[in-house]
């Protein structure tokens, strides 16, 4: 049995990496960050999903990319709301958070030369990824190409292999795979800009996109949406 760092944000993408991580006999270690996003109940709900899948520890580091600002997560810039589906679909929106996967994975794989773990998981999913760069598999393969040359364990030919297991999977053919693995969705979020009380505004880009994937799922919608 070997260890996998599993970056765990709270959504449903995430979720569902560390369920099928876990159902492979893989030993998880969940990662999270406080960034400094405007949505940071979503660690709440990272902290409920390590407990109920399992994970055999759950990190949450503090990265302030705030400092950095240029996104709408992270400054003061208007989350989008009610854009339709063409909308989402075209360009690279204010919620782009600069080179923020790019970070979170090296953080991951220095933590994961350390801690001697073989795999490092990640939920990225390029057909619902609201145009992200860095969910793309050119960006995936690019960073495996940092951990082979960039450490000590890559230069000794034994580099951490990143997996994205969603990576051409649809919302609905994830939350399809999340609920034969027993994943509950009630307890994740997604919501860009959710209300103080923690309920989703049902309107930003990442709250259709949820919607949207329990509809095509044919799967109840368990959010608690204002």
């Amino acid at each position: 049995m070997s260890d996998a760092i599993v970056l765990l944000s709270g959504g449903i993408d995430s979720a569902t990496a560390l369920a099928m991580t876990r159902a492979t006999g893989r030993r998880c270690h969940a990662l999270s960050f406080r960034y400094g996003q405007r949505h940071a109940v979503e660690l709440a709900a990272a902290a409920r999903v390590a407990a109920a899948l399992g994970a055999l520890s759950h990190e949450i580091i503090d990265l302030d990319l705030r400092a950095i600002g240029g996104s709408a997560l992270t400054s003061d810039i208007a989350v989008p709301k009610g854009r339709d589906e063409a909308e989402i679909g075209a360009g690279i929106p204010v919620t782009y958070v600069p080179a923020r996967n790019t970070i979170f994975i090296a953080y991951a794989i220095a933590l994961a030369e350390v801690r001697g773990a073989s795999e490092i998981v990640v939920g990225v999913n390029v057909l619902d990824s609201s145009g992200y760069p860095d969910c793309r598999p050119e960006w995936l393969a690019a960073m495996q190409e940092v951990a082979r040359l960039g450490t000590k364990a890559g230069v000794e030919r034994r580099p951490v292999t990143i997996r994205a297991p969603l990576i051409k999977m649809t919302k609905g053919e994830i939350i399809r795979a999340g609920v034969k693995l027993g994943v509950d969705y009630g307890l994740t979020h997604s919501c860009y800009d959710p209300t103080p009380s923690g309920a989703a505004c049902g309107a930003c880009d990442s709250c259709q996109l949820r919607r949207r994937g329990f509809e095509a799922a044919d799967v109840p919608d368990p959010t608690r949406y204002a």
